[in-house]
């Protein structure tokens, strides 16, 4: 399919120096503004048309400070609004404690893509089949939001709503993504099915985070993206290998859980049949590869 993309709209640019200044841009505008920070998403979308034009634009990228990312054991990871998808994904204690993050950021889009776009951006554009978002709901993640009354947080399984929509105000903006501090033993997965490792769109995502003790499954967390209207959390497939031994034949029944959850679309890229068994493949092979010593 050929697209064909036009110059940008007409719209106003501002560029605040401040989170302060930015959030009251916000405030006035009431929904006629748009928040520009990697700009991939956005940036196409206007040239093609493919979402309404904003009144005002506002670029965030001169506000010092957001793209920090920072660890410790107590407070875990911070992520901040323009820290960019390359950093996460390169960064050597995502990649050694929050591992599906850090699988889940490479394999998103393009090397050009990822040092532009941030994980920020990412989540907010709320696409059902974002790579980082079944990471961020199996990693336990929380997001701050700020707007006029205040900040607020809300954990990620209940940030989005819908395709292309979350839980943010007309007058808000994302300040930050945090995660804890996981177990120690924990070990994490994603696994994305594309026809290409990156540049494609998941055809099915799948995150696990779990840790073991004794043979005994301590905890375990699956989200699943690209089946459902919104990334979703498979909670009854984790409660049938939570506080149990964990063997192969209990791991084939989480699997087969999960496929509850599925309400995937039919298009171009797969069938909803397709989509479905293959959640079954993938989360299959995520958990056996996090309990079961690297078993496929």
């Amino acid at each position: 399919m050929t697209v064909f993309f036009r110059r940008l709209p007409k719209f106003e640019y501002l560029s605040p120096k401040s989170m302060d200044e930015a959030q009251a841009v916000l405030s006035v505008r009431q929904g006629a503004a748009a928040l520009l920070a990697g700009g991939t998403d956005l940036i196409p979308q206007l040239k093609r048309r493919g979402i309404d034009t904003p009144e005002v634009l506002v670029d965030l990228k001169n506000i010092p400070g957001l793209d920090v990312l920072s660890y410790d054991e107590k407070g875990g990871l911070s992520i901040g609004p323009l820290a960019t998808i390359s950093a996460v994904a390169h960064s050597p204690f995502v990649q050694e404690r929050f591992s599906a993050l850090a699988l889940a950021a490479s394999s998103m889009a393009s090397p050009q893509v990822r040092n532009r776009g941030t994980i920020g951006g990412n989540i907010c554009n709320a696409v059902p089949s974002a790579d980082s978002a079944p990471a961020l709901l199996a990693l336990g993640a929380s997001v701050t939001l700020r707007g006029s009354g205040g900040e607020r947080i809300v954990p990620m399984d209940r940030f989005f709503t819908g395709p292309r929509k979350t839980v943010l105000e007309k007058d808000e903006l994302l300040s930050g993504i945090s995660i804890p501090c996981p177990d120690r033993f924990a070990r994490g997965i994603y696994l994305k099915l594309s026809p290409r490792h990156s540049m494609d769109l998941a055809i099915v995502g799948v995150a696990a985070v779990g840790s073991l003790e004794d043979g005994i499954c301590k905890d375990v967390k699956i989200a699943l993206g690209a089946v459902a209207p919104t990334p979703v959390r498979a909670l009854t497939a984790e409660a049938i290998l939570k506080g149990q031994k964990v063997t192969a034949g209990l791991i084939e029944e989480a699997a087969r859980n999960a496929l509850n959850l599925c309400s995937p679309i039919d298009d171009h890229r797969a069938s909803r049949e397709y989509r479905c068994d293959m959640v079954y493949v993938m989360a299959r092979r995520a958990l056996r590869r996090i309990f079961l010593a690297g078993e496929a």
